[in-house]
Order: C-alpha cells, then sequence, then structure tokens
C-alpha cells in the first residue's frame, strides 16, 4: 500500500502562507497538481441575489483562493449555488485561479446538453474544468456527449459521482473502462466503506478521487462535542476536530481532494489547515477509527 505522502507535492507559498503551504496531489490522468483541500456548495452556497450572507461567503472565497485551493464543486440541483458561484467568482476576479466542477443530472442528450449549457452561463465562463455525470444519470447518453465537449475543449475533465455507498460496485466497473478522469463520492470516519474497494480501484485506475460528505452530513461534530483532541493529534499538526476529520480522509493516498462545504470564513480557515503540515501514518489513522467507534 501507498504510504501517506507518495505522490505528494506543496503549493510554493505566499509571504503570507510561507510556513503552512497547502499540500497537492497530482490530478492522475494529466498530472496536474490540485490543492487537498477544496469546497462544496451544495446548501451553502444556494442563496438569494440580496441574501445578506454573499457578504461573508465572498470573504469565503477570497480566503479559499488566497490560501492557494482550487476545486469548487456544484450541481444543477444544488439551487442557485452555480449562479452564485459563477457572481463570486467574477467579483473576485478569481477565474484564473479557481478550477470549476460541475454536473450533469437530467435525461436526454438535448435536456443535457442545454442544461450544461446553463451551467456555463450560470458560471460565468467558457469552459467548465470538470463536469460530472450526477448520481450516474443517463450515463451512457452524457458520457457521450462529454466526450465530445472534451474534444472540442469546452470541458477539461470529465466525472461520474454518487452519494451512496450502494452504488459503489457500479462505480468500481465504471472506472476499470478507463473513461473517466474523476470519481467523486462519500468517505469519511463515520461512512468508510470506500475503503473495502473503491478507494483502490481509483488508484489502480489513475483516477482522480473527490470527497463528498467529509464529516457525515455533520453526524461527526455531535460525537465530539465537548471533548477534547487527544494529545497524540499533534503529531500530525492537527488543533480542530474539523481537521482530525479531514486530516484522517486527506491521509488516504488514493484522494486527491475533499470538498467540505461551508459558508463561515472562520471554518473555511480551519479546514484550509487540514491541507497542511503533516498527515496521519496508516497506524494513527487505525487509532482514529478506534477513538470514534468508542464514542
Amino acid at each position: 500500500m501507498l504510504g501517506a505522502g507518495t505522490l505528494m507535492t506543496m503549493i510554493p507559498p505566499t509571504a503570507s502562507q510561507a510556513a503552512t503551504p497547502l499540500i497537492k496531489r497530482p490530478i492522475p490522468k494529466s498530472g496536474e497538481a490540485m490543492p487537498v483541500i477544496g469546497l462544496g456548495t451544495y446548501i451553502v452556497l444556494d442563496v438569494a441575489p440580496s441574501a445578506p450572507e454573499l457578504t461573508e461567503l465572498k470573504d469565503v472565497l477570497t480566503a479559499f483562493a488566497g490560501a492557494g485551493a482550487q476545486l469548487i464543486d456544484s450541481s444543477p440541483m444544488y439551487g442557485r449555488a452555480e449562479a452564485v458561484v459563477g457572481d463570486l467568482v467574477t467579483a473576485t476576479n478569481l477565474r484564473d485561479s479557481v478550477f470549476l466542477a460541475t454536473k450533469v443530472w437530467t435525461s436526454g442528450r438535448d435536456s443535457g446538453v442545454r442544461q450544461m449549457q446553463d451551467s456555463l452561463r450560470l458560471m460565468r465562463t467558457r469552459r467548465i474544468d470538470l463536469m460530472q455525470i450526477h448520481n450516474l444519470l443517463d450515463l451512457a447518453t452524457h458520457t457521450k456527449t462529454l466526450m465530445e465537449w472534451k474534444a472540442a475543449g469546452t470541458i477539461r475533465y470529465m466525472g461520474i459521482t454518487h452519494y451512496h455507498s450502494g452504488a459503489y460496485r457500479d462505480l468500481e466497473k465504471l472506472l476499470k473502462t478507463n473513461t473517466y478522469d474523476f470519481v467523486q463520492f462519500n468517505y469519511s470516519l463515520a461512512e468508510r466503506e470506500a475503503e473495502q474497494r473503491l478507494l483502490a480501484v481509483a488508484a489502480d485506475t489513475k483516477t482522480a478521487v473527490i470527497i463528498n460528505r467529509p464529516f457525515a452530513q455533520g453526524e461527526l461534530f455531535p460525537k465530539v462535542k465537548g471533548r477534547e483532541l487527544p494529545p497524540w493529534a499533534a503529531d500530525f499538526d492537527c488543533d480542530s476536530w474539523a481537521q482530525f476529520f479531514l486530516k484522517y480522509i486527506i491521509a488516504h493516498p488514493a484522494v486527491t481532494c475533499v470538498i467540505p462545504g461551508t459558508g463561515k470564513v472562520r471554518h473555511m480557515t480551519d479546514n484550509l489547515k487540514a491541507g497542511t503540515g503533516r498527515l496521519p501514518d496508516e497506524r494513527t489513522r487505525k487509532r482514529m477509527v478506534e477513538l470514534i467507534q468508542s464514542l
């Protein structure tokens, strides 16, 4: 098994980040380096055009890009999230600094094309970095379209996603076709089914892995409420429970990027720190699992 530090490089730090550069991992099929911390937009970016939350969301995005993070993941099923991403990226002049990922989530070729064209418009970009087939809906139809769009340069990468472990066998079979550049699925200290086979298959097929639901939809935080971090968390530069949960995921060598969602600057700063410094080794990861299972 690969070690936790395998295939790892560092983003050249800015003056303000010199002590804490973000870890990067290569996208296996291209070698392009990707920061291990990204941003999910489900719920948190689904806000009205005049919502007061937009002020802090702009600051969240500025902190995100300022630390060198890149991948912002969205979907048409996330309400106004795509439009908010487009507005914020444009307002902060960050298009050249971020990696935009979204999804197609409909049936039929024409409907899929229209939806993806809407995504380009809403995200205010001429090219999507990663287009994913959401939950494998109408997979064969959209795969053909994505291959055409990739050849034309309208998208850079194509991928598949699912949020439920019941689909993992299907994902494994699809990865073995070597058709897709990325796969996205859930994985956390509370949802570890991907460790059985899927993560290994992704590594074997050189497929980039995006992890969603890193906090198990918030399920992990009540388990540790009021509890201090174990002293040994300092051995892998961890000083919060959010970092504890994220570093467990990032330490798996098959993981390319994890996408916690947040609309709070303090949470973004905390999440970003999980992508810096030392990571737990395999023995420590087992200890982390034992701790959470004991609660």
